[in-house]
This record gives C-alpha cells, sequence and structure tokens, in this order.
C-alpha cells in the first residue's frame, strides 16, 4: 500500500512537471552539456563546435515528413550551450559577473530536412563589439556535406565589456572584419531599430 502510494505520488509529481515545464528542453542541454564534458575536448574560443541530431517524428511539421521551421530555431538553443560550455566563454562571461542574452537571429533555411535525416549543427564565433557576440551556425547532414540551413544570431553581453573579454580571452586588438551577409544583417537591424525607435535610435533594443 506505502508503496502504491509513494509511486502515485511520483507519478503526479512527474506529470505536474511535464504540465507546467518543457522538462526534455532542461534534460537534452544537460545531457548536451554532460556528453560535451565527459567525450570531448575543450576548444578555444574561435574555434568552432559541433553536435549531432536526427529528425524525430517530435521535430517533423504538419504533413509528418519534413523538420519544422520553429524545431530549428530549439536545436540552436542546445548547439549554443554545448558551444559556450566547450571554449569556457560561459564561465569567463560569469566570472566578469555578466550574463548573455539572445538579442537576435536570423535562419535561412536552404532545404528541407526529412524524418529521421541525421544533422550535425557547427557553431563558431565570428565576430564581437562592445555589447554582443555574434554567432554563425549552420545545420549540415553528414552524408553529403550540404548546409540545409544558416543561422546568425546576437548574443548580448551584459554587465560587462565584450569587446574587452574577447580582447583578454582571443589576444586580439579587432575582430575579425565580419562577412558580408553579417554586415548587411546588422544594417537592418539598425534600419529596424530607427524606425520602431527613432527617438532612440542610438541604443540596441
Amino acid at each position: 500500500m506505502v508503496v502504491a502510494m509513494a509511486c502515485l505520488a511520483i507519478s503526479c509529481i512527474l506529470l505536474m512537471l511535464y504540465v507546467l515545464f518543457d522538462v526534455g528542453y532542461f534534460i537534452r542541454i544537460a545531457f548536451v552539456i554532460a556528453v560535451g564534458r565527459l567525450f570531448q575536448r575543450k576548444v578555444k574560443v574561435l574555434e568552432s563546435t559541433s553536435t549531432y541530431g536526427i529528425v524525430t517524428t517530435q521535430d517533423v511539421d504538419i504533413f509528418l515528413r519534413f523538420m519544422n521551421n520553429a524545431r530549428y530555431v530549439r536545436e540552436l538553443d542546445f548547439a549554443r550551450f554545448h558551444f559556450y560550455d566547450r571554449t569556457g566563454l560561459y564561465s569567463e562571461i560569469v566570472r566578469r559577473k555578466g550574463h548573455a542574452l539572445q538579442g537576435a537571429t536570423t535562419v535561412r533555411y536552404r532545404r528541407i530536412m526529412p524524418l529521421l535525416t541525421v544533422y550535425r549543427i557547427d557553431t563558431k564565433l565570428i565576430y564581437w563589439d562592445e555589447k554582443s557576440i555574434y554567432l554563425e551556425q549552420q545545420f549540415v547532414t553528414p552524408h553529403d556535406g550540404f548546409v540545409r540551413a544558416v543561422v546568425l544570431s546576437r548574443q548580448n553581453v551584459v554587465g560587462t565589456d565584450a569587446r574587452v573579454m574577447m580582447r583578454d580571452l582571443t589576444h586580439c586588438d579587432a575582430p575579425p572584419p565580419p562577412p558580408k551577409d553579417l554586415e548587411l544583417w546588422l544594417e537592418a537591424m539598425d534600419a529596424s531599430r530607427t524606425r520602431l525607435r527613432p527617438e532612440d535610435a542610438s541604443k540596441n533594443d
């Protein structure tokens, strides 16, 4: 009787957790970081990192055939956590009493990924300024090497100067020249900021 009541209580707690929280999200983050720490080496902040995934029935669109657009963005989170941990970038931000926030993302979808497709996400830091760091992430299918989607993201670094931090980490006085697509994206964000906040266009959203 006691065992049955305990099992029922545990089942209710687990059910409430799944109702109130995206439990799978937190489990996946913990899994990705644990695998990285157990089986992968640390890398320098300007090196790329890679994580792997497979398109499952939880990822597909309404036609049950291809990975839906929202799942791409979700998978990017896990790859970013992995990058932050393997490069030591997150621990460095915390050491400087700062934190990082997702500021903006743009995704270019190039080719669909059908159900059960194995893919790799390559993450690389490509640019920074005093307020943000910029990542490029690519969804690549290993069997053909094709880049299925390309993602640019701005990570706002709050509480510390990102330019000083990156100078200390890379020993470079200046960031590398931004790729042309990143330059154009930054211009587009500036135009959007000006349109939405014309009275305060000099500040970040």
